[in-house]
């Protein structure tokens, strides 16, 4: 398959626009009731323009329906609750595993035709939401945080939690993941269970056009399930200390393009996933046909990002002509034992990335490994990363230039790298890696 065998179905819209004024929205409400008024009635009537118009508009969650454009009018500002008893808890997907977590600001199921468009913002309120690292700040900013109250945990790093229930939570789910699925342990630390700002769930024909998308609780864009997925001209923000603050994360879908995007984020910004462990692998519902182009990344742990939930499998990706600016990480292909799936048939071309802290390129397949290092580990838990086409990567400075790392049971295989100059320090490590081409590769001492 070639990146112009990708073909994406758009969604097609009625001419008639519902103005949120006209169903009693006022600036200084909760305007949630009004906007999905308009939403139902749109849908209702074969479709058309749901339209914000320039303003601060507060809401709470809003459910998209099909055959409407959810447009911002430039000027418009979408800002949400932050009060979590407006999101009630709802069984879904995150972080590649089914389980209970708070209803998305936005979001949307089994819909057809729907978009979002407009150069509006959406901000998800996030700060309330979040822990943060005391380290990722200042000392300035550590005291103006805790002085608003919250609860600061003084374990191995001291972390401001909103509250100190959800610092209980975060040890007890940590311990014993299988709370996630039994709803009354979770309705007990609603709060903690920080959801995704945008979630469309098995939707086809989904168009995200113009609007900055910022400030999210969890991960900023999480389509799963979706096929036909068209995200362009899109502006995702988060601050950088943003506990799993993502970008965008495509999830078990299908037929997807992403371009003249750009992305400053607390975590992974471009993300390609399809669930986690036995989760994922019993739906085995793969990412493919995905192109990605013309994109910036201004911060992100990892500028493009593939795994560490790929349990599903993840095949016919393509990435041209992004940047990567001051990432963690420029390429990152991530999993462990326990995960399965098999990921292949990538190809990557036209990369420039500059100051780099950590790797270039890095392919790690024993990303938090703890929970299987030493266990028996059947077939179906071993991840596969093959047939991996890197050109045309140009990177002025990173740590380390190159690391590819597999595993004993299944080595990182059939890798090629070809027209690359990086300019490191470092040296290039590799382990568990067979059949790696490299075809003028060229790691230079930055001066």
């Amino acid at each position: 398959m070639n990146i112009s065998d990708i073909n994406v179905v758009l969604p097609q819209f009625k001419d008639t626009i519902y103005n949120i004024k006209n169903y009693g929205a006022e600036y200084g409400s909760n305007c949630a009731e009004s906007i999905n008024k308009a939403i139902s009635e749109c849908s209702e009537n074969g479709g058309g323009t749901v339209l914000v118009p320039r303003g601060v508009w507060c809401t709470g969650p809003i459910e998209l329906k099909s055959n409407v454009n959810f447009q911002l009018e430039d000027g418009a500002i979408l800002l949400f609750s932050d009060d979590y008893k407006d999101y009630p808890l709802v069984f879904t997907s995150f972080e590649g595993f089914d389980m209970y977590r708070c209803q998305s600001p936005i979001y949307g199921h089994d819909l057809e035709n729907v978009a979002i468009t407009g150069k509006g913002i959406i901000d998800g309120n996030g700060y309330f939401w979040r822990p943060i690292k005391k380290w990722k700040l200042t000392q300035r900013q550590w005291d103006e945080l805790t002085a608003t109250g919250g609860y600061v945990d003084k374990g191995k790093e001291e972390i401001w939690w909103p509250d100190e229930k959800n610092a209980e939570a975060d040890k007890l789910f940590k311990e014993k993941a299988e709370l996630y699925k039994d709803k009354e342990t979770c309705q007990k630390y609603h709060r903690f269970l920080r959801p995704a700002l945008l979630h469309l769930s098995s939707c086809k024909n989904v168009l995200i056009d113009g609007p900055t998308i910022q400030n999210s609780p969890a991960w900023a864009l999480h389509p799963w399930l979706c096929e036909n997925v068209t995200i362009r001209n899109t502006s995702i923000r988060n601050p950088w200390f943003s506990q799993n603050g993502d970008g965008l994360d495509l999830d078990s879908c299908k037929n997807c393009k992403i371009y003249d995007c750009t992305f400053d984020v607390g975590d992974d910004a471009i993300c390609m996933k399809s669930g986690k462990n036995e989760d994922g692998r019993k739906r085995a519902v793969p990412t493919e046909n995905v192109s990605i182009e013309n994109c910036v990344v201004y911060h992100g742990h990892g500028g493009f990002v593939i795994g560490s939930e790929m349990s599903g499998g993840l095949k016919n990706i393509f990435v041209n002509n992004c940047s990567f600016i001051g990432t963690d990480v420029g390429l990152r292909f991530k999993s462990c034992l326990g995960r399965g799936g098999v990921v292949e048939d990538i190809h990557i071309s036209n990369i420039d990335m500059t100051d780099i802290p950590g790797e270039a390129i890095i392919f790690t397949m024993g990303y938090n490994m703890d929970t299987k290092e030493g266990q028996p580990v059947a077939e179906d838990e071993i991840p596969e990363f093959k047939n991996i086409f890197i050109e045309g990567v140009r990177c002025t400075g990173a740590k380390i230039p190159i690391s590819i790392s597999g595993l004993p049971q299944m080595p990182v295989h059939d890798i090629t790298l070809k027209d690359i100059v990086i300019y490191s320090n470092g040296e290039e490590k590799e382990a568990f890696a067979e059949n790696i081409t490299k075809d003028n590769v060229k790691i230079l001492k930055k001066e």
